[in-house]
C-alpha cells in the first residue's frame, strides 16, 4: 500500500522524503506547515497530536517521530540496503538518531529558531539564541570529527542516517555558519549525499537547496 508523508519543505521531514525516493515505491506528499497553522488543525492533530512533522501513513498505520519513521522504512524495505544488518552498526544508527533528534535538534536548533520555547521572557531570547549557536557549533565539531574518519555515517555505507545529517548541514547554512570553510570533511560527505539521484529528486520536489 502506498505511503503518504506529511512534510514541510526543508524541515527534518526531508530525510524520510529522501529515503522514500531511495526505496523507489509509490508515495505521495502532503504539505503542512507551522507557518500557516496547518499542523494545528483538528484533522492533522488527529494524526499527530504533537502537531509536528513528519508523519508517515500507509493504510491504517500512522507513525510519527523521525527516527522511528526512518528505521521503519529501512527495516520494511531491506532490499534498498539503507540500514546495516550487523548489530553494532544498527545500534550506531540508533546512537546517531538519539543524539541528533534529542539533543542537536530538540535543544540547539530549537534554541536558535524557537527561543520562545524556553522562556516566557522575550528579553532572554537573544541569550538563548546565542547559547543555541554555541551548542550547535559544538555538535557540528563532533560531526566533523566523525566524518573525517568515515565516508558515511555508519559502517562505511550509505544508510538512513546520512540524509538526516544532510538536514543539519543545510540548517547550518541557513543559520549563517560557514559550513564549507569550517567543516570540510562533513562538506565532502554532504557532496557524496547530493550526488545520489534520489536526493536530487527530493530537493527538487521541495523546491529547496542545501546551499541556501
Amino acid at each position: 500500500m502506498p505511503y503518504t508523508l506529511y512534510y514541510s519543505p526543508g524541515s527534518c521531514s526531508l530525510a524520510p522524503h529522501i529515503v522514500l525516493e531511495e526505496i523507489g515505491l509509490p508515495f505521495s506528499l502532503s504539505f503542512v506547515s507551522t507557518a500557516d497553522g496547518s499542523t494545528r488543525t483538528p484533522e492533522y492533530l488527529g494524526l499527530n497530536p504533537k502537531g509536528r512533522v513528519p508523519v508517515l501513513i500507509t493504510g491504517d498505520f500512522v507513525l510519527t517521530e523521525l527516527p522511528a519513521i526512518l528505521l521503519h522504512l529501512a527495516i520494511a524495505h531491506p532490499v534498498a540496503g539503507l540500514l546495516p544488518s550487523a548489530a553494532d552498526s544498527l545500534v550506531r544508527s540508533i546512537e546517531w538518531f538519539n543524539w541528533l533528534s534529542g539533543t542537536v535538534h530538540a535543544i540547539a536548533i530549537r534554541q536558535v529558531w524557537r527561543p520562545e520555547s524556553f522562556t516566557l521572557d522575550q528579553n532572554q531570547h537573544e541569550g538563548i539564541v546565542a547559547k543555541g549557536k554555541e551548542n550547535l557549533e559544538s555538535a557540528f565539531v563532533l560531526i566533523e570529527q566523525r566524518m573525517a574518519d568515515c565516508a558515511w555515517a555508519v559502517a562505511d555505507r550509505y544508510s538512513v542516517v546520512d540524509p538526516f545529517l544532510l538536514v543539519f548541514y543545510r540548517w547550518g547554512n541557513r543559520i549563517g555558519f560557514d559550513m564549507p570553510g569550517r567543516y570540510k570533511s562533513w562538506t565532502k560527505h554532504t557532496q557524496r549525499v547530493l550526488d545520489r539521484a534520489a536526493v536530487g529528486r527530493a530537493l527538487a520536489q521541495e523546491g529547496i537547496s542545501v546551499w541556501q
